[in-house]
């Protein structure tokens, strides 16, 4: 297998230190392995990578387990594997959509390696929807989340249900308090710390306190957002009912946003959270959900309307920026009777906004087309590349990301051209297949 093949196609000129050492972990011992690095430091792409190399790509078994809390982070990591073109294939299982569903796509795709939440895979594992007595591999990723309260029970069984596993690989982005039991790392086990030395947050993080004149923050938080153009921003929240209400008031005020919690039907949190990751709408609400588990490329500010409930969930939130090499910046918005949580270290400056009643809010720089064809109709990514410049009238820099999925795809194409390709492409047909062409709102 061609490594340097897989990073040129990922646009990564070399790994970064902690990738190297934990694929030599992984790669030249037999052992458990634990690995313990920041957020946004390149966790899924350090297991990923030595992993594709030691399973059997001519199987059609499943010989890896990737564990993890939700189903954003199980998409996205199936989404890197996809990426890589390594020839080992892979699917993805959550709850939220019928487990016949799933079943029908294992026995298609036949992967190699299955991402999963734990009740998903017990539930598969108990159908002999997946077989257990090939799977040597077991990756639990945000392994802190995963063996917390409510997780506990279907971890044990999972792990007890695997009758051939040989290795394990444990991420988070935290240090942990105690090594599970059933990681061996008293004979051969290797502990891959990148941990930085009593650093809470990145030193490339600059922390910032707003005041808020009232207790209803909704006026300053808009100010505060109005100040940072088009740039990419997150509101962290602790209640579902928060985030809508404020979600609806910055609507309201012409910002284009995202809101993201767990009380959304999947696909609407799909929806919600590709149109921010492709630049289709600069801000996201959202309850501490979205602090782990989505990798997201450069978010500018992370905003704290609410004050996090824990020092561990304040550092995952401000792990959303400031990834790999960027720059980030937090904001605390203070109330009348509330101060910044005494776990915050490091220094944190005032940040005065002044009040702007004529300014609008910068749109986004892409925006969201749904094409009804997807996968299935044999579409591929270069299909709709040439279909959006020979009938869009695009030219290929003009068109961001894309995804294909089984029935339809999402791609983002520049704002200012988005009525013209809806326009141009009206009953037009890709690869000889008439479809629909229509913005995501």
């Amino acid at each position: 297998m061609d490594i340097q093949k897989i990073l040129q196609k990922l646009r990564i000129d070399e790994l970064n230190e902690m990738q190297q050492h934990a694929a030599e972990a992984i790669l030249r011992s037999d052992g458990d392995v634990v690995l313990l690095s920041p957020t946004g430091s390149g966790k899924t792409l350090a297991y990923l990578l030595p992993l594709v190399q030691l399973l059997d790509a001519s199987s059609d078994n499943v010989q890896a387990l990737v564990v993890v809390p939700g189903r954003e982070l199980a998409l996205q990591s199936d989404t890197v594997l996809h990426n890589m073109g390594s020839g080992i294939r892979s699917a993805s299982c959550y709850g939220g959509r019928t487990a016949m569903d799933e079943h029908r796509k294992l026995k298609d795709v036949k992967p190699q390696i299955v991402f999963g939440t734990p009740g998903r895979l017990n539930d598969h594992l108990d159908k002999d929807n997946i077989s257990r007595y090939n799977i040597r591999w077991l990756i639990i990723d945000e392994f802190d989340k995963c063996l917390q309260m409510g997780f506990h029970q279907e971890m044990a069984k999972l792990i007890k249900s695997l009758p051939g596993l040989q290795r394990r690989i444990l991420l988070s982005a935290t240090n942990a308090e105690e090594i599970p039991q059933f990681v061996n790392m008293a004979k051969k086990g290797t502990l891959v710390d990148f941990l930085p030395d009593d650093e809470q947050t990145s030193e490339r993080v600059t922390l910032y306190e707003v005041k808020s004149p009232a207790k209803d923050k909704l006026d300053t938080l808009r100010n505060l957002l109005l100040s940072f153009g088009d740039a990419s921003s997150i509101v962290f929240l602790n209640y579902r009912d928060s985030v809508e209400r404020v979600n609806n008031y910055l609507r309201e005020q012409g910002f284009t946003t995202s809101y993201f919690h767990g009380g959304l039907e999947q696909k609407q949190r799909e929806d919600e959270l590709y149109k921010f990751s492709n630049g289709s709408t600069n801000v996201m609400v959202s309850t501490d959900l979205a602090s782990r588990g989505l990798d997201i490329p450069d978010i500018a500010n992370i905003i704290h309307y609410h004050m996090p409930e824990s020092e561990d969930g304040y550092i995952h939130r401000v792990g959303r920026t400031a990834r790999w090499d960027k720059q980030g910046k937090a904001f605390f918005i203070i109330g009348p009777e509330e101060h910044i949580p005494d776990y915050v270290e490091g220094e944190v400056v005032p940040f005065d906004v002044t009040p702007s009643y004529s300014e609008q809010p910068s749109a986004p720089k892409m925006a969201t087309l749904y094409i009804g064809k997807g996968k299935k109709d044999k579409v591929s990514k270069g299909d709709i590349v040439g279909f959006l410049c020979k009938k869009g009238g695009l030219q290929s820099d003009e068109i961001g990301r894309i995804d294909v999925n089984d029935r339809y795809a999402y791609v983002a194409v520049k704002r200012e051209k988005l009525q013209q390709v809806i326009r141009q492409t009206k009953g037009e047909k890709i690869k000889g297949i008439k479809t629909i062409v229509e913005p995501v709102r």
